[in-house]
C-alpha cells in the first residue's frame, strides 16, 4: 500500500489515540520458567484490555528480519523502514535537541580509552560522568579546527554526537568503531564517491581529537559510528493529520518522536511521571507515544525475573489510561528483545488494540502466545497506524 494516500483520506475529527510501547516486550521461555516474561507476568489490567480488544502479532520489519529500534519505530508510526532510513547518528543529534539542517552529517560518538599499543581497551572510557562529557567535549570545540563547521554535544555518560555542517558532505561512512575491544580504531572511510570529502573530514578531526585528548586518563579517544546525513521526513500532521506528544525518557526515542514531527516533553523521572504528563496534558494533542524503556534494557541484561516485575509495574498503571477515555488505546512493542537470548530478536511482538469500534475477538491473556489467535491475525506493524486511524474514525472513504 502506497501510505501517502493517507494524506488524502485523515481527518482532523475523531478520537485520541494513545500508544503505549514497552519497548523489547517480546520474550521467549528462559529456564524453569512457565512461558515467556510476559506470560509470566500478572497483568490482571491488560487482560481485562485485552477482553474488550482485537488483537494479533506484529512483525516490524518482515518475519525473520531482527530490527533496530529505529526503524522499529518508524514502522509503528506507519513510516515504512525500507522507504525512510534514518541513522542513528541523525537520531542521537535530535535527542539532545538539536536541530539539524539538509546541509548535516551526523555520527554517534563514544568516548573511549585508548592503551599504549594503539588498541581499544574501553570503549565506553569507564561510562564516564556526564560532567566529564561536558568538559571533554568543550575542550575539542575550543581546540579543533576544521575547513567546515561542526558541533560536538555531549549526550549522556560517554556519549556525545558530531554534527559536520557545509556543502558537498555526504553522510555514506563506515564506522570508526571495531565494536570490540583489542582492537586499534578503524580508519574513517567514504562508502560512495560523494562522501569522500566528509571521510577527510572526519580523519582530520580525529587526528586532531587524539592529540587534544591525550593527557586524559580514561577518555583519551573518540569512536564514531551511525553516520547519517538529515533529510527531513513528513510530519505525523502532514501525513495523518494528527498533533502528536511524546513522553520518552531515552534520546534516541525522542530523536525518532522529533524525526517525525511530534512534540516532545521533556524528560521526566519515572514510569508515574510519564503517565501523569499523558493525563496532564490530554486535551492538549491528539495522538500519544509513551515510551518505557525498562522491559527492553532488561531484557538485554537477562534478567528475565526483573523484566516480569517491569511489565507488572506497567500493568498496574493501565486503569489510569482507561480513566482519560481514548477512542483508540494500542499496546504493543517496537521489538522482542528475550532475556534469554540479551538481544533484539526476530519474534513478532504482541500487539492488542482497545476501542469501542473493534471487534472484539476470543483473545483473553495478553502474551506472545495467545495473541496469535486474535482478530488482527499476523500483520506488519507499518498497518498498525490505518487501524488505529481507523478505529477512531479518523479516516475518510476511500473513493466514490
Amino acid at each position: 500500500m502506497d501510505y501517502r494516500i493517507l494524506q488524502d483520506l485523515a481527518s482532523k475529527e475523531g478520537g485520541k489515540i494513545v500508544y503505549l510501547i514497552l519497548d523489547g516486550l517480546g520474550g521467549l521461555r528462559m529456564g524453569e520458567a512457565r512461558g515467556t516474561e510476559l506470560q509470566v507476568a500478572r497483568t490482571p489490567n491488560l487482560d481485562k484490555l485485552v477482553s474488550q480488544s482485537v488483537c494479533g502479532l506484529l512483525d516490524p520489519i518482515w518475519p525473520g528480519i531482527t530490527p533496530g529500534s529505529g526503524p522499529a519505530h518508524l514502522a509503528i508510526f506507519g513510516y515504512d523502514p525500507l522507504e525512510f532510513v534514518v541513522g542513528r547518528g541523525v537520531l542521537a543529534a535530535l535527542g539532545v535537541d538539536f536541530k539539524l539542517t539538509e546541509k548535516d552529517v551526523a555520527a554517534r560518538v563514544n568516548f573511549c580509552t585508548v592503551g599504549s599499543d594503539g588498541k581499544v581497551a574501553d570503549r565506553r572510557a569507564g561510562r564516564i560522568p556526564t560532567e566529564e562529557n561536558r568538559r571533554l567535549c568543550t575542550k575539542l570545540r575550543d581546540g579543533v579546527s576544521l575547513p567546515t563547521e561542526f558541533f560536538l554535544e555531549p549526550v549522556k555518560e560517554h556519549r556525545a554526537v558530531l554534527v559536520l555542517r557545509g556543502e558537498g558532505l555526504g553522510g555514506e561512512l563506515a564506522d570508526t568503531d571495531p565494536q570490540q575491544e583489542g582492537f586499534p580504531p578503524l580508519e574513517p572511510r567514504a562508502l560512495d564517491p560523494q562522501s569522500r570529502k566528509t571521510a577527510e573530514i572526519v580523519g582530520d578531526f580525529l587526528q586532531q581529537a587524539k592529540r587534544i585528548l591525550q593527557d586524559e586518563p580514561k577518555a583519551n579517544m573518540l569512536l564514531l559510528r551511525g553516520f547519517a546525513r538529515y533529510n527531513r521526513f513528513p510530519t505525523m500532521e502532514e501525513r495523518y493529520k494528527l498533533h502528536s506528544l511524546a513522553i520518552a525518557n531515552y534520546p534516541m526515542y525522542r530523536g525518532l518522536a522529533r524525526l517525525v514531527g511530534m512534540d516532545v516533553w521533556p524528560e521526566v523521572g519515572d514510569l508515574k511521571d510519564e503517565f501523569r504528563i499523558l493525563a496532564e496534558n490530554f486535551s492538549q494533542y491528539d495522538f500519544f507515544f509513551v515510551h518505557i524503556k525498562k522491559t527492553d534494557s532488561l531484557g538485554e541484561d537477562g534478567n528475565f525475573s526483573a523484566k516480569v516485575k517491569a511489565i507488572e509495574e506497567v500493568d498496574k498503571l493501565i486503569p489510569q489510561v482507561l480513566d482519560l477515555g481514548p477512542e483508540v488505546i494500542v499496546v504493543t512493542a517496537d521489538h522482542s528483545t528475550p532475556s534469554r537470548l540479551k538481544s533484539h530478536s526476530w519474534h513478532p511482538v504482541p500487539v492488542l488494540l482497545f476501542s469501542p469500534n473493534c471487534r472484539v475477538d476470543e483473545v483473553k491473556s495478553f502474551d506472545e502466545i495467545s495473541c496469535i489467535r486474535g482478530g488482527l491475525g499476523r500483520l506488519p506493524a507499518v498497518a498498525l497506524i490505518t487501524l488505529a486511524l481507523a478505529h477512531a474514525r479518523r479516516l475518510k472513504k476511500y473513493g466514490a
